[in-house]
């Protein structure tokens, strides 16, 4: 296939994930409002998040649904089409295959739904301190999930490779497996810390999976770049009605399943030390959090107003759209530069 086919594989199947997500919009609502599933608003210990967003109490949530559920079914419809149209151009639009887009399909939906389970929990007051898992206990199942990808890659796909850009790849063996795990959890979680403000995650998430996506491309890997893009079309969608003021929210069933399937997408394409640019917000968000940590135990002081950074910005009286807007931007120009690394290391 051309690279002109390719790219119209990927613009068409995005756009086409966008408009059935749009679709069956209305259908996830009326769900979500018929047994609301609304946004609880964490009174304890976190004083001034309490007071910025008392107002979203109730908003719906689990949003995130309509990214993964979406991306799931065109999956497996075009699928079914490229076993009854053998030969034919319905063939050619299926992107399921084991050696690009199999994990990280299974990464989505494996991890969507823990997080699905998470929400409800937390929606229903079920679990410790009738707030859904603790932090432990997330962070064992999503290890627990990369531990399994990573299992992937190491043993049946025989990867130990990484690569540092303008300095070269390097087999580091079994260190790979400890590498994978970080990168997916850290994504995952990163991701999550992100989810504060209308938008924020989403529009954040839009912007790496676009990078990925190029970077796939530009690799050869045309699977996995239609894989981006029709991640991409279903965000756009989600974030039309998560934009301010939101009609629901992303949810973990959402953020910490996009997190982990980016951070398999960045092994895949051996770029995950990328992430950092890419990926630049996210990043920010998980430092400001471990700073504060930090900063609370030894000093006994607070660093932010509050943490993650974002809701710093929040309390000091900056808009929520602003920040949003702003973040974007930042994230934006810094994925640029990623990408302009991609491009300048394949010159030299």
């Amino acid at each position: 296939m051309t690279d002109i086919f390719n790219i119209a594989r990927i613009l068409g199947l995005a756009l086409i994930s966008f408009v059935f997500a749009l679709a069956w919009t209305p259908i996830l609502i009326h769900f979500l409002k018929k047994y609301r599933i609304g946004k609880q608003i964490r009174l304890d210990n976190v004083p001034i998040f309490a007071k910025l967003h008392q107002k979203k109490e109730g908003t719906l949530t689990m949003g995130g649904i309509l990214i993964w559920v979406t991306v799931l079914l065109l999956t497996l419809i075009l699928w079914l089409l490229a076993q009854i149209g053998e030969g034919t151009i319905l063939e050619k639009l299926n992107f399921l295959t084991r050696k690009e887009t199999l994990l990280p399909l299974g990464a989505l939906v494996a991890s969507a739904l823990v997080g699905f389970g998470d929400d409800l929990m937390g929606i229903f007051k079920i679990g410790p301190n009738n707030g859904g898992l603790k932090v432990r206990h997330r962070i064992f199942i999503y290890t627990g999930i990369a531990i399994f990808g990573a299992w992937w890659f190491f043993w049946k796909l025989g990867w130990d490779l990484v690569h540092i850009p303008f300095i070269g790849d390097f087999n580091v063996g079994f260190w790979y497996l400890l590498i994978f795990v970080f990168v997916l959890v850290a994504t995952a979680f990163s991701t999550n810390e992100t989810d504060g403000l209308d938008g924020l995650a989403g529009g954040i998430l839009l912007i790496s999976f676009a990078s990925y996506g190029v970077i796939a491309f530009s690799q050869g890997k045309m699977n996995l770049a239609v894989f981006c893009g029709v991640i991409i079309g279903a965000l756009l969608a989600f974030l039309w009605f998560n934009i301010y003021p939101a009609r629901f929210f992303m949810g973990d069933t959402g953020a910490m399943s996009l997190g982990i399937t980016l951070g398999v997408i960045a092994m895949l394409t051996n770029c995950f030390v990328l992430l950092i640019f890419i990926f630049f917000i996210p990043v920010i968000e998980s430092l400001s959090v471990i700073i504060q940590i930090i900063s609370k135990k030894i000093r006994k002081k607070k660093v932010f107003l509050s943490a993650p950074i974002h809701h710093h910005f929040e309390a000091k009286g900056w808009p929520e759209t602003t920040i949003t807007m702003r973040f974007w931007i930042i994230n934006g120009v810094m994925a640029v530069i990623g990408l302009i690394l991609v491009f300048v290391e394949k010159i030299l």
